[in-house]
Order: structure tokens, then C-alpha cells, then sequence
């Protein structure tokens, strides 16, 4: 039986000037749609597979470590050469690549689409309101990564070509978002769907879908600070949960970026065939998991069903034999391959935990064996060898410990997904995982947070130290952000 290939969200890549719709092939529209007697007006629909492609690869901006090593974190993958990032060697990782990549070009189609004086000239690439709902959905899904990871960063100030932006506090940051997401979904029209997209080929009901799954997952992620039914965040929950629209169900609704090869590569493919790669194994943790559960995805998550040991320095690392696999399909893998950035199963298991904490009605049960179920067809597996593994004591839902399989679950579902997994587990303490051996940190334990990046201390210095004074024992990648109290 054919492999069933989903690959999550990982890292930033480089842009192009073309762009997609659907699976056509790359159309060269530089010419179009420029007054010759002004300023040239961009393809608006260039600029949005840009910045698609640019939030779900990895070739450069902010480059693999800003997204695998959350993954080293979440003990997805190990370090086989040099364990630094899975040692907890403190990241001096810079944001601002972000801006000014992939947040610009979606800031960018907004304005266009605004703008009295180029409304219509890129009414081409999609109706305006579409194409401003659609923008508005992308950018706040990568505010949300990247607040995630570092806590208070640049927002109501950013991308206004003010160069020294204020950090606005994550709580903001976090409340504008989900108003985004409402407004966004509410603001489609009949017209025609954003050209270019290369995530749900303009279709906005999907879209809206993908909204109101974002929300709900931001909404659990303030399950610390609002843990009460009737509280901020079960009502955002409930309330994105019961919008008109929907959210995702089903893996045919999943949000994936459709990498088409050629200009746009996947990012396991750009790390493993284009740079020969082979320093990011599946880890030990991980396989260790699925085999003790009898797991028929350990077939598919890496090249071999031994995982490389988590944790190790150099001198044990070398020495590790080999045997141990790659990640997903390692050097065999596609150029084409796709890469989801959520899926059905990660929206299913949150409303189980939602169910379970008492914030809504559904029953949390069935929700649970549907989102294992869905995570199982998404790699291929049905009938017989879900029911299979529904059954274990393991598995089985049963009477107790229900957040922890939800959350041990959820880890395994959202696979290769290290920054949302890494998240996850600073939310939920689940699944229950072993600090690094070798740690190098000085509280031998898993980081919280990025530390800001030493650009930002020498261009933005007086903002970056007013935001590094919030946290609670300063800026290091121990102390707790917002949520996670």
C-alpha cells in the first residue's frame, strides 16, 4: 500500500517571484498588472505563495533551528553530530527575518487591497475582501508561532516601517489575534477565492474552517490562566467551536501547504538531498513510544524504526551505531512533498480536552477516538488496526488519566510538528518527558522560551529591555511567558 506522506510545519524558506494555484504549474506574471505611468503595483497572488512558501520551508530566514529545534525540545528528533540545540545550549536566534519575510509580503497584500489606488488593479488575484481575509488568517497563525516562542515581541507597531517597534505583551498580542480571526471570518464574500494559494487553492470555506481551528487551539493554550468553564478562554473556545463555518473534521480539510518541487521544495527534502544532511534523526523517545504502544505509524514517522538516542553529547553520539532512521522518509523523500501546518487530529484531540475540562458539552470520549482515528487515516491505517489500538490499555480512553492521553496522543498526532508539540507539552506537561542527559543549561532542564537575539538588543535595545524585565527571571530560555504559568 502507498505511504501516506503529511509532513507538519518546520522551518522558513527562501522566496520567488511566481506563483501557484492549485497544482498548475508556475506562471511567470512579473508583467502583469503594472501602471507604466507609476509605481509598479505587485501580484498580489505572487507575493501570497511567497510567503506560504516561505512560513513552511526552511531554506533560509530564520533557517532550520528556528523550527526543529522546538522539535529537539518536544524529543521529536535528536542531534547525531553535534548535539547543541538537543542539549539546551542557550539559542541566539533572531525574529526579524520573519518581518521582514513572509509578514511583510502578507501585510503587503492587505495594504494593496486596501488602497483606494490599487484596489482594483489586484482585484486580479482574488477579490479584495478575500484576499484581505485570507492574508489576515496567514499572518495571524505566524504571529502566533512566533509569540509562542519568544514571548512579548513586536506587533501593533510592526511592519509600519517604524524601526524601533515597542514589544507589546503576549496577552495582547494574543487578544488581537483572536479578533483577527473573528473579523477575517466574517469577512469573505461571494467573489472570487485568494489565486495563488497553495494551502486551500482559494477555497475560503476552508479557510474559515482553519480560522476557527486556530482559534480553538489558541483559546486551550490559555488554559492555565482561564482554566474555569465560563472563563475567557472556554468562551473563546466555545464560540469558535459553534461559528456558523466550522473548523477542521476531517483530514480533507486539513491545512497543508502543497509544495510543488522545482521552486518550492520541501524542507526535509532541502535538508536531506539538496544539503545531504543526515544530523536529524527520529529520536529514541519517540520510537520508544510508538513501539511500546504498537504503533503502526513508527513505519512511517522515520527510515527505521530505531530512534537515535535522545540527549547524548558528542563523544556518546559518534558512537551511537548505526541502524537508527532519518526523519519521515530522510533521502528518499520528495522535492513535492506536502507540509500541514494543523491537521484534523490535532483539532478533534482539542476538543476532547475542551469536552474533559468541562468547557463545552461534546463528549470528550468519542472525540478522542475520533481524533486517533483520524490521525491513524491520515498515515494510511484503518478498520481492524485502529480498532486494535483503540483497545489497548494504553490507547483506551478508560476511567482516568484523560488528559494525559489526550496529550500523549496529540504529541504523537502532530509529528513532525516540534514547534507546536513543544508548546503543547509546556502547556500540558504531557507527554511526560526526561530533560536531555548531557543537559548544558544551567537548570538542566527543557527550555521555555527563545531568548531575544542579540540583534535586537543592538538596534531596539531600549524595547527589547523593557520586554525582558516582564519575565519573571529575565531573559532566558528557563523563564515562563504568559500562559504558561
Amino acid at each position: 500500500m502507498k505511504r501516506i506522506y503529511s509532513k507538519m510545519l518546520l522551518a522558513t524558506a527562501t522566496a520567488a517571484s511566481v506563483w501557484l494555484t492549485g497544482c498548475d504549474k508556475i506562471k511567470d506574471f512579473e508583467d502583469t498588472n503594472t501602471n507604466p505611468n507609476g509605481t509598479p503595483v505587485p501580484v498580489t497572488g505572487a507575493l501570497f505563495t511567497r510567503a506560504v512558501a516561505e512560513l513552511g520551508g526552511r531554506e533560509g530566514g530564520l533557517a532550520i533551528s528556528a523550527y526543529t529545534r522546538p522539535g529537539y525540545y518536544a524529543q521529536y528528533f535528536s542531534e547525531t553530530q553535534y548535539p547543541e540545540a538537543s542539549l539546551y545550549g542557550v539559542p541566539q536566534l533572531e525574529f526579524t527575518g520573519n518581518y521582514s519575510g513572509f509578514l511583510y509580503d502578507l501585510q503587503n497584500i492587505i495594504n494593496q487591497n486596501t488602497d483606494e489606488a490599487t484596489k482594483n488593479i489586484v482585484s486580479v488575484s482574488g477579490s479584495n475582501a478575500n484576499q484581505i481575509a485570507t492574508a489576515r488568517i496567514l499572518k495571524a497563525y505566524a504571529f502566533w508561532t512566533i509569540t509562542d516562542r519568544w514571548g512579548d515581541v513586536p506587533y501593533s507597531e510592526a511592519l509600519q516601517g517604524n524601526p524601533l517597534p515597542k514589544y507589546d505583551t503576549q496577552e495582547s498580542i494574543y487578544a488581537d489575534l483572536l479578533k483577527e480571526l473573528r473579523e477575517a471570518v466574517d469577512q469573505f464574500d461571494n467573489g472570487l477565492g485568494m489565486r495563488g494559494d497553495i494551502i486551500f487553492n482559494g477555497n475560503t470555506a476552508k479557510w474559515k474552517r482553519f480560522a476557527n481551528s486556530i482559534r480553538m487551539q489558541m483559546a486551550l493554550r490559555m488554559s492555565k490562566v482561564y482554566p474555569n468553564a465560563g472563563g475567557l478562554a472556554a468562551t473563546e473556545f466555545a464560540a469558535a467551536l459553534n461559528h456558523p463555518a466550522g473548523s477542521i473534521e476531517t483530514n480533507a480539510d486539513n491545512a497543508k501547504i502543497d509544495f510543488p518541487g522545482g521552486a518550492y521544495q520541501n524542507p526535509w527534502y532541502v535538508s536531506y538531498v539538496v544539503s545531504s544532511r543526515i544530523d536529524d534523526a527520529i529520536s529514541s523517545t519517540m520510537t520508544n513510544t510508538l513501539s511500546g504502544l504498537d504503533d503502526p505509524r513508527i513505519n512511517d514517522y522515520g527510515t527505521s524504526e530505531v530512534g537515535f538516542p535522545y540527549g547524548l553529547d558528542r563523544p556518546n553520539a559518534i558512537a551511537v551505531a548505526p541502524g537508527w532512521g532519518l526523519v519521515l522518509d530522510g533521502q528518499s523523500i520528495s522535492d513535492a512533498e506536502d507540509v500541514i501546518i494543523m491537521n484534523a487530529a490535532t483539532v478533534l484531540f482539542a476538543r476532547a480536552e475542551a469536552a474533559e475540562r468541562g468547557w463545552t458539552s461534546e463528549n470528550a470520549q468519542e472525540l478522542y477516538n475520533a481524533a486517533v482515528t483520524a490521525s491513524m487515516a491520515q498515515w494510511g491505517y484503518s478498520g481492524a488496526a485502529v480498532t486494535s489500538y483503540l483497545s489497548q490499555s494504553g490507547v483506551a480512553y478508560g476511567a482516568t488519566d484523560h488528559l494525559k492521553k489526550i496529550g500523549t496522543q496529540k504529541w504523537l498526532a502532530m509529528y513532525p510538528d516540534g514547534m507546536q508539540a513543544w508548546a503543547e507539552w509546556r502547556r500540558t506537561g504531557f507527554p511526560e518527558l526526561t530533560p536531555a542527559q548531557y543537559a548544558t543549561n544551567t537548570t538542566k532542564q527543557i527550555p521555555r522560551r527563545f531568548v531575544y537575539g542579540t540583534g535586537e538588543y543592538g538596534t531596539n535595545n531600549d524595547a527589547v529591555t523593557e520586554a525582558a524585565g516582564r519575565l519573571q527571571g529575565g531573559d532566558t530560555q528557563d523563564s515562563r511567558m504568559w500562559w504558561d504559568k
